[in-house]
């Protein structure tokens, strides 16, 4: 099973086309797959789309009646699958506003079953680009993405800020097991979960990688819910709370974490457990 983690707010113009999307590239795949609407307080007509969209397409809605935020919002949404899905199975995040393609989820779950426990759909490796994004939003994306590397450093891997991602369940059930509800801790924070959920995988010693894809911001028909400011502060507090995790807590989630990764591997370095996600 692959499960389609979408956080909407306001969406009410891109949930159709995109659940559309996702739709038509999995029956290409030939996969079993659900979308996991997390409503998070929308004041159009978001909720009632979905609702129609759930008629016609494999769909689970959870709807917060007011704005919680993204970190609450992805929060939800990975509780559910953690706590419905399988070893075997996959998740997929994407953003809702129809700016990712969810045909690049395709190659990105085929790095999984390739033995990969995440992989990051970035505008910074091959075959990768944005369309549609102004100067500004380019350079402030970049700084902050050279500010984690620099503090967060993992091979071959550029781009922290992506929210398109696809992760092994497995991996999630681990971190859920070890971090609680602290695996977004940061919730109130802007889009700070989004790079605080890889410095928790980083943290477990998850295999990760990327994959080329294009960001098409010319396809967002709302405008930006990044607060700059917020989010910035809160890339300053990932990094003084995770640089050197610390105190009691941090102790225990080192051990953790290193028994995770003597017993999640096989001799030839490889997670445990086949991804199965065709018909």
């Amino acid at each position: 099973m692959i499960y389609f983690l979408l956080p909407a707010y306001n969406e009410e113009d891109a949930v159709q086309p995109l659940t559309e999307k996702i739709g038509a590239a999995m029956d290409e795949f030939g996969a079993k797959y659900k979308i996991v609407v997390v409503n998070d307080g929308s004041r159009d007509r978001t909720l009632e789309r979905c609702v129609e969209l759930a008629k016609r397409y494999p769909m689970h809605i959870i709807n917060h009646k007011i704005n919680r935020g993204l970190g609450e919002t992805i929060r939800d949404g990975m509780e559910y699958i953690v706590e419905n899905g399988s070893l075997t199975d996959v998740a997929v995040r994407m953003d809702c506003d129809d700016t990712h393609d969810p045909r690049y989820a395709i190659a990105m779950i085929e790095k999984l079953q390739a033995g990969w426990e995440v992989v990051i759909a970035s505008r910074y490796a091959p075959g990768g680009g944005q369309i549609g994004v102004n100067w500004y939003r380019r350079t402030i994306s970049r700084c902050a993405n050279l500010l984690m590397k620099t503090c967060f450093p993992m091979p071959d891997i550029w781009e922290y800020t992506s929210g398109f991602r696809a992760y092994r369940v497995a991996v999630l059930k681990d971190a859920v097991g070890i971090f609680g509800n602290h695996f977004i801790d940061l919730k109130g924070m802007g889009f700070t979960g989004t790079v605080e959920k890889l410095v928790k995988m980083r943290m477990l010693g998850a295999r990760v990688t990327e994959h080329g894809f294009v960001l098409r911001y010319d396809r967002k028909s709302g405008p930006s819910k990044v607060v700059t400011s917020l989010t910035t502060l809160g890339y300053l507090v990932v990094i003084a709370k995770y640089i050197v995790p610390w105190g009691d807590m941090g102790r225990r989630w080192k051990g953790l974490c290193r028994d995770r990764r003597l017993n999640s591997y096989g001799p030839d370095g490889l997670p445990l457990g086949r991804i199965e996600v065709k018909d």
